[in-house]
C-alpha cells in the first residue's frame, strides 16, 4: 500500500473529495454529506463527509473515528489517509471481523480545506472552539495580547522592529512561554492567529450532530484525528487527546504505544491548549451513551520547522486582513501556507499512510480487545 500512497492524495479540495467519494463508492459505503452553506474556491459544493463502516446506529457498542481536516488545509494529509485506508482490503477485511464501527468524518472543516487556510469560514482555529460560550470570561490569554500587533504588523514581511519584539518575548520568558502565548488559544483578536471564536462555529455545531446521531448507544470509543504541522518531517507524534493521566492515557499506551505524549505531562511538541474538539465526548455521551468509555489521540504528522510554521500563519492571517494585497503576494502566501501543512512528496505521503495504517489497526485491536464498561 505504501508504494502506491501517491495515488491518494490529492491537489485540491475538489480533487480530495472526489476521491474520498470514489473510495466509499469502491468500498461499497454510501457517504452521508452535511452541506456546508458556501461555497469553495473553484465554486464546489463543501461538506463534511461522514461514512459509516460496520453496524449501524444504535447496534455498535464499539465506534473508532478517523477524523480529517479539523484545521482546514491539514485536510490534504488526512483526506489521502482516509482514501488510502478505504482502499485497502486488508483493512476493510480486519474492521468487518472485528464487529468495530468505523466512522470516517472527512473535511471538518471544509472551507479551510477547500481555501487553503487553516481556520474555519469564521476565521475560528475549529480546535480552540470547544469552550463554554454560556460563561464569561473566556479563557485569556495575556501573552497574545502582548504580542498581536507583532505578530500581525500593518505591512508585509514584517519589520525587523516587529521580529525584534518576537525575539525579546522568547528572551524574557523562553520559548515555551511564546509557544504557549501564540498557539494556545485566544478569544479577543478575531483576525488573529488561534482564535477560538465568540460561539461555536459551523464545524463544531455539524460535528456534533453527527456524533449525537451515530454514537448513540456507544459503550467504547476510539478517535484518531488527522493533523500536520509540528516536529521533525515525516514523524507522527501520538498526542493524548483526554481530561486526565489516569486510566485513559493508561490504555491510549497501551494501545498505541508507550510513546504516546501528553500535553499535561508537558512531553509534546504543542504547548497547552484550550478550547479542544475532544471535549464535545463527555457532552455528546451525557446526551447518547452514559457511562461510555473514551481513548483518543491526535496523530500530528510534521512538517516544517515550528518558527516556519508560525511566519506561514502570520502571513495567512496578514492577507485575509489585506484583501488589498498585490496578486503575486496573495498568490505567493497561499502556497507558503499550503506548503507548511502539506509536504507534496512521494515519500512523506508513504510515510504518513504507513504510520496511520499502523495506528487505524492498533485502535481496531484495543477495541476489540478491552473488556466493555
Amino acid at each position: 500500500m505504501a508504494q502506491h500512497a501517491e495515488t491518494f492524495f490529492a491537489q485540491s479540495y475538489v480533487e480530495a473529495r472526489a476521491k474520498f467519494l470514489a473510495a466509499a463508492e469502491a468500498a461499497g459505503l454510501d457517504p452521508e454529506p452535511h452541506r456546508h452553506p458556501l461555497l469553495g474556491r473553484e465554486g464546489e459544493t463543501l461538506a463534511l463527509d461522514v461514512l459509516r463502516q460496520g453496524p449501524a446506529r444504535g447496534r455498535a457498542e464499539r465506534v473508532l473515528i478517523l477524523s480529517s481536516a479539523c484545521h482546514g488545509v491539514e485536510g490534504f494529509a488526512g483526506s489521502g489517509i482516509q482514501c488510502g485506508l478505504l482502499a485497502d482490503t486488508q483493512w476493510l477485511a480486519a474492521v468487518r471481523a472485528s464487529g468495530v464501527c468505523v466512522l470516517y468524518l472527512h473535511g471538518l472543516n471544509p472551507h479551510g480545506f477547500s481555501w487553503w487556510r487553516r481556520v474555519t469560514q469564521e476565521g475560528v482555529d475549529l480546535n480552540r472552539n470547544f469552550v463554554d460560550f454560556h460563561q464569561r470570561p473566556l479563557p485569556a490569554n495575556p501573552g497574545y495580547e502582548e504580542l498581536a500587533s507583532a505578530l500581525l504588523p500593518r505591512q508585509w514581511p514584517p519589520s525587523a522592529e516587529n521580529e525584534a519584539r518576537l525575539s525579546d518575548y522568547i528572551a524574557r520568558h523562553g520559548r515555551a512561554a511564546w509557544q504557549q502565548a501564540v498557539s494556545g488559544g485566544q478569544y479577543t483578536q478575531e483576525l488573529g492567529l488561534f482564535y477560538g471564536g465568540h460561539a461555536p462555529t459551523w464545524s463544531h455545531i455539524t460535528l456534533r450532530h453527527v456524533l449525537e446521531e451515530h454514537l448513540a448507544g456507544v459503550r467504547e470509543l476510539a478517535w484518531i484525528d488527522l493533523h500536520t504541522g509540528l516536529g521533525p518531517c515525516g514523524h507522527g507524534e501520538r498526542i493524548y487527546t483526554g481530561q486526565d493521566t489516569g486510566d485513559s492515557l493508561a490504555r491510549a499506551r497501551q494501545w498505541w504505544g508507550a510513546g504516546v505524549t501528553s500535553l499535561s505531562e508537558g512531553n509534546s511538541s504543542s504547548a497547552p491548549l484550550v478550547g479542544l474538539m475532544w471535549s464535545i465526548v463527555e457532552p455528546v455521551f451525557a446526551q447518547v451513551a452514559p457511562g461510555a468509555r473514551y481513548t483518543g489521540m491526535a496523530l500530528e504528522f510534521d512538517t516544517v520547522p515550528l518558527d516556519e510554521m508560525i511566519m506561514a500563519l502570520r502571513a495567512d492571517h496578514w492577507l485575509e486582513a489585506h484583501p488589498e494585497a498585490l496578486p503575486e503576494q496573495a498568490q505567493s502566501i497561499k502556497h507558503q501556507i499550503r506548503d507548511a501543512f502539506y509536504i507534496d512528496t512521494p515519500a512523506w505521503k508513504a510515510q504518513l499512510l504507513a504510520q496511520a495504517s499502523e495506528a487505524a489497526h492498533q485502535a481496531l485491536a484495543g477495541l476489540s480487545t478491552a473488556p466493555l464498561p
